[in-house]
């Protein structure tokens, strides 16, 4: 697993991105045996022809990739406009699978579950569908399944077609590839929100909606801490303010973030994206973009610490809120990335729910390095 290269570009049609990158790989080893493939929604409705194109002038099989409203690559994003990102590597031989798309039910993992115990599979790097509501589910059994294995990835992101690659086109599940334990991989996570005030308990609730938390309404402990300004004006809070929901055992601290979607001011009523149960822990947080980016920092150069030497490749799934609607249109995601761990070969989209773990995030960027 010496070699890794990244290509990208992007064109007014998929053949002149698709030569672009193509051009940027070079000469392709024989040895190269997985292939990462991400286009911008733009190019959604190509991608068979896409994923076919790279299949014939790379000689490469296996693909795995989906589609996002953005790609990145090193040190760079294409936000809303046709592109195409793309990375090469050669693995051990016989170090990964790529699984087909689950769709109805974890029993359709049988076979890949199978090589995960002969290979001592614990990590795949995933996609799935947002419209399939069995997605969460999945990637929780998935984990599982490969003996509490670690999943990377995301949800894919498009205003078209959902594709997922999973060797060739599928959608409408999850998907993606394992690897055995001869592949060497670290991965963080880093939060694109901050908490407010302290964590609470919600003592009553139906569904999605809080009844009470600490045993108040539910309404009035939110408005205690956001404060004065946007408990009057509540309108304000959309996009700023969510629900945060600590992950039990976590020694980092890490939480799941959702979002808040309505408020009953009568009755004092909270609703939030998220089944909640009695005795959850809850806090509410905002989208504060100096803070995300101090995490970014520190997730970088703690990953970079716990690897001990230069990676050879990775990828990258962050949040559409992140990216050129955090931090602004010079990809400043990618390049401060480039910044903490040097000019690596990277790829990755921009996912409408982020994959770390076993649960689906909101909010964060996801980081994978292979050494």
């Amino acid at each position: 697993m010496d070699m890794f290269r990244v290509a990208h570009g992007t064109a007014p049609d998929w053949q002149q991105a698709a030569n672009l990158c193509l051009a940027q790989l070079g000469s392709i080893p024989v040895e190269a045996n997985l292939g990462f493939l991400y286009v911008t929604d733009h190019l959604a409705a190509q991608l068979p022809e896409i994923l076919g194109f790279f299949k014939e002038q790379t000689d490469i099989l296996h693909w795995v990739g989906s589609v996002g409203v953005a790609v990145c690559a090193t040190a760079q994003e294409y936000n809303d406009r046709p592109a195409i990102s793309v990375m090469i590597a050669d693995f051990p031989p016989d170090s990964f699978r790529i699984f087909p798309a689950i769709k109805s039910d974890i029993a359709e993992f049988a076979d890949s579950r199978t090589w995960c115990e002969q290979t001592d599979a614990r990590f795949a790097v995933v996609h799935g569908d947002p419209r399939n509501p069995k997605t969460p589910g999945f990637i929780a059994e998935l984990a599982e399944a490969i003996h509490d294995g670690f999943l990377v990835g995301g949800l894919t992101s498009s205003r078209g077609p959902n594709f997922q690659i999973a060797g060739g086109l599928t959608e409408g599940g999850v998907s993606g590839v394992l690897f055995s334990g001869q592949v060497s991989v670290a991965t963080a996570l880093t939060q694109g929100c901050t908490p407010l005030g302290r964590q609470h308990e919600i003592t009553e609730c139906q569904d999605n909606i809080a009844i009470r938390i600490d045993d108040r309404p539910a309404l009035d402990v939110f408005n205690e801490d956001v404060g004065d300004i946007l408990a009057r004006d509540p309108s304000r809070a959309a996009g700023y303010i969510f629900a945060g929901f600590p992950i039990k055992g976590s020694d980092t601290g890490d939480y799941i973030v959702r979002n808040l979607v309505g408020m009953d001011p009568e009755n004092k009523l909270l609703a939030v994206g998220e089944y909640l149960n009695a005795g959850d822990t809850i806090m509410f947080c905002k989208r504060d973009i100096r803070t995300a980016f101090e995490d970014l920092v520190r997730m970088l150069r703690e990953i970079k610490h716990r690897l001990g030497r230069p990676p050879k490749g990775g990828v990258y799934y962050s949040c559409l809120g992140r990216g050129a609607h955090m931090f602004g249109e010079d990809s400043v995601e990618l390049k401060t990335i480039r910044q903490e761990l040097g000019d690596i070969p990277l790829v990755g989209f921009f996912a409408n729910g982020e994959i770390s773990h076993n649960r689906l995030y909101g909010f964060t960027g996801v980081l994978t390095l292979f050494s």
